[in-house]
């Protein structure tokens, strides 16, 4: 019975992932790609009798081609955590979905599991910028400040990695970093032993130096909007230094808008933490998407631009 995995490539993704094939080993065919490439279920074929687990893409953005695995015969399972819209009622469908707003997919998988494998989805929040449930979800591990900081980076490089336009601007495939992890059922010893962690570890510290750097093109009491360069550090660290901002400064809301060789710019959204809602529904008015805290544009076109930012104040004052 053929076993298909698609997962988002970011950290959230891959340690689900990473936890269900630790509770149950297989080999499986991966679908995956750069964090934005959502559409994943369009590039899956499958027929009566396979098993197709999906994991950390909304549904939203995948529900014709659901629909055609369904009526195919495929078994699909289905954990995430980004508006579903309609769900569907199916025999062969199996779905695990939660959009409260301080839950990641990993830690749906966590629950699934019954913490059986509970370190990885540490990591997993904290990747997606949910410190605060990640150290809730780790009380049980009773971990010292130190380990904790060490999952949190771990959980940011694993994320750092997910971002950038194309695989060519990523330090590593997400099938290939998730194939890194496999052997490693403790967190602390990837760490420890994986030769690609120095390599996400480096490149996340150089390109957040740089982004760091920048000033917002525009800053008022209830946002600030940075611009970047079309670079790939710039496509590569555009998530997470929206993440870091929205940390730094919690009551804020935070665009990072990163210029596309071709025209256009990338967008990051992140509602300020203490409310953490309004982001999806601002990208969605330009075709982009995500979740309540935090979501992204594929393509703003530059004569969008004006509108992207009188909006976005709009939604957060």
């Amino acid at each position: 019975m053929p076993l298909i995995d698609v997962f988002n490539g970011d950290a959230d993704g891959i340690c689900a992932l990473h936890q269900l094939r630790l509770d149950a080993p297989a080999d499986s065919r991966l679908v995956t790609g750069p964090k934005r490439d959502i559409s994943l279920l369009k590039r899956v074929e499958a027929q009566s009798g396979d098993r197709v687990t999906v994991l950390d893409i909304a549904l939203s953005k995948n529900r014709d081609a659901l629909d055609r695995l369904l009526e195919a015969g495929a078994q699909v399972r289905y954990f995430d955590h980004h508006q579903p819209g309609d769900i569907p009622v199916h025999p062969n469908f199996e779905p695990h979905i939660d959009t409260d707003a301080n839950v990641c997919t990993s830690l749906l998988v966590n629950r699934h599991l019954q913490g059986r494998h509970l370190a990885w989805a540490v990591v997993a929040a904290f990747g997606d910028n949910l410190a605060d449930a990640a150290r809730q979800a780790a009380v049980p591990l009773s971990l010292s400040a130190d380990q904790l900081a060490q999952l949190q980076l771990l959980g940011e490089c694993l994320n750092y990695n997910g971002y950038g336009e194309t695989l060519d601007d990523l330090f590593f495939d997400p099938a290939d970093l998730y194939r890194q992890l496999r052997p490693f059922a403790d967190p602390f010893a990837f760490i420890a032993e994986s030769p690609a962690y120095p390599t996400l570890k480096t490149g996340y510290r150089e390109d957040m130096a740089r982004a760091v750097a920048v000033e917002p093109m525009e800053a008022r009491a209830s946002g600030r909007i940075f611009m970047l360069p079309a670079e790939k550090w710039a496509r590569r660290i555009s998530g997470v230094f929206g993440n870091r901002l929205a940390v730094e400064s919690p009551a804020q809301a935070h665009a990072v808008l990163t210029a596309k060789p071709e025209g256009g710019y990338l967008v990051s959204v992140r509602a300020p933490l203490v409310a953490r809602s309004g982001a999806d529904e601002l990208c969605s008015q330009f075709d982009g998407g995500g979740r309540r805290g935090a979501a992204g544009i594929n393509h703003l076109p530059e004569s969008e631009l004006g509108r992207f930012i009188a909006l976005f104040f709009k939604t957060f004052e």
